[in-house]
């Protein structure tokens, strides 16, 4: 039995239930959860300010759902956790290196990378506080322009298997980038419900080297 730990941000008691968190987080949980339900596993929940005292054993699953992780706990994605996590200076970097105009956005692009390569969801948006929706609807040219965006970005941060945001915005039809949240944040929340399978478990099956035949939105149609 594969034994799973997921982090958060938020407090974490004893018997490894949510004291503190955001209803934004418990959904992300919840989902989590249920994803890794299909299949024997043990699942230990902690708050990112446990991982102080810890080591993270050989052969557990790492699931952290947080980006601000200490920074001197080691696990095998650190370095793309850290990359991701100061924001402004990996603007600058992709800025230099692709030419990208750079600010904050309000969409995310969730590309599911496996094993075999990436797979590209029905891009997200932002109606207001934490009221997030799937799919935004593009024009296949623009569609096209915002999915290589991601994999040159995913490609330079030599992203290894996992679901990401690629957060972005648009005015017309130019494009900028904002950032990379490198696991299913809460903007992912839209895809219950709405995509198949959603993008908890597009993660879980990544983290895990299942493979993802395809990925559907209930009654969407290019």
């Amino acid at each position: 039995m594969r034994e799973v730990w997921i982090v958060v941000d938020g407090e974490v008691n004893a018997a490894g239930e949510l004291v503190a968190a955001s209803p934004a987080t418990a959904k992300m949980v919840a989902a989590l959860q249920k994803a890794i339900a299909q299949s024997p596993a043990s699942i230990k929940i902690l708050g990112k300010n446990d991982l102080n005292s810890l080591k993270l054993p050989k052969d557990v699953v790492f699931c952290p759902l947080s980006l601000g992780l200490p920074s001197n706990f080691d696990f095998p994605q650190q370095a793309i956790f850290k990359a991701c996590q100061n924001v402004e200076f990996f603007r600058y970097l992709i800025s230099q290196k692709f030419g990208y105009i750079t600010r904050l956005g309000n969409f995310w692009l969730p590309v599911v990378l496996t094993q075999k390569g990436p797979v590209y969801a029905e891009a997200i948006g932002l109606q207001q506080e934490l009221n997030y929706y799937q799919p935004v609807h593009f024009s296949d040219k623009m569609r096209q322009q915002i999915y290589q965006m991601g994999y040159n970005i995913l490609k330079f941060l030599n992203a290894s298997s996992a679901t990401y945001l690629i957060q972005f915005g648009f005015i017309d039809k130019e494009i900028w980038f904002d950032r990379v949240l490198p696991f299913p944040a809460a903007p992912a929340i839209a895809s219950i419900n709405t995509q198949t399978p959603d993008l908890f478990t597009c993660h879980w099956y990544c983290l895990t080297n299942q493979p993802i035949i395809d990925i559907t939105i209930a009654g969407f149609r290019d």
